[in-house]
């Protein structure tokens, strides 16, 4: 008696099932190729960054592998074109080519591939490298306030290069013969927890040299 009704079970089952998937059949096609269509759109994607990133290999290597000026106005827009690829590494290279060898006259203009080059990274410190050398480049360009603004996302960090940037401040306000302002950064380098060892050390050697009683 047991076995029967295990069987009509087991058939009812069967013919849920079976009902299920008559009822519910193009509903399961359609996210089957729903399904499909997302792999293939992310594997396409996936393969289309590789090529790309390869392309934009290939030409940074050729353009960088010979010496240009600015008159090569060709290559100039290709290491452009590489920036605005928002590549975390060649766009990086590209503008930093662009600016040691003084491809770009445009402080505007390479400001604002400064801004892409670091919306472009996710590596925080990478990202923090890259204002760093923002800030380097405007040194003797922009204002006290301008030139605060720049590093303002690494001082307000426990970065790296926070030390970096602290003693960049001194540098800048040395420069401009504010030394209050110069001796408040060397003061913060020598006080800070994480600092690079060799800047705290040069930060005291210049807090005794120009500050000691």
């Amino acid at each position: 008696m047991s076995e029967d009704i295990e069987i009509i079970n087991q058939n009812t089952r069967i013919e849920k099932i079976k009902n299920f998937f008559s009822n519910n059949y193009k509903k399961l096609i359609s996210s089957f190729i729903l399904v499909l269509l997302i792999l293939f759109s992310y594997f396409g994607y996936q393969e289309y960054k590789k090529r790309l990133k390869l392309e934009i290999a290939e030409m940074y290597n050729q353009i960088t592998l010979n010496e240009i000026t600015i008159e090569n106005t060709n290559d100039i827009e290709q290491l452009e074109k590489i920036i605005k690829e928002k590549d975390p590494i060649y766009s990086a290279l590209s503008l930093y080519f662009i600016i040691e060898n003084d491809l770009v006259n445009d402080k505007k203009k390479i400001n604002n591939y400064f801004d892409i080059v670091i919306k472009s990274q996710e590596e925080k410190e990478i990202k923090n490298l890259i204002i760093y050398k923002k800030a380097m480049y405007n040194t003797g360009i922009v204002s006290e306030n301008e030139l605060l603004d720049i590093l303002n996302p690494i001082l307000k960090s426990e970065s790296v290069w926070k030390s970096h940037a602290l003693l960049l401040m001194a540098d800048y306000f040395e420069h401009n013969d504010n030394l209050i302002k110069s001796k408040d950064f060397l003061k913060e380098i020598v006080n800070s927890q994480l600092v690079n060892n060799s800047i705290k050390i040069e930060a005291e050697r210049r807090l005794k040299r120009k500050f000691s009683d």
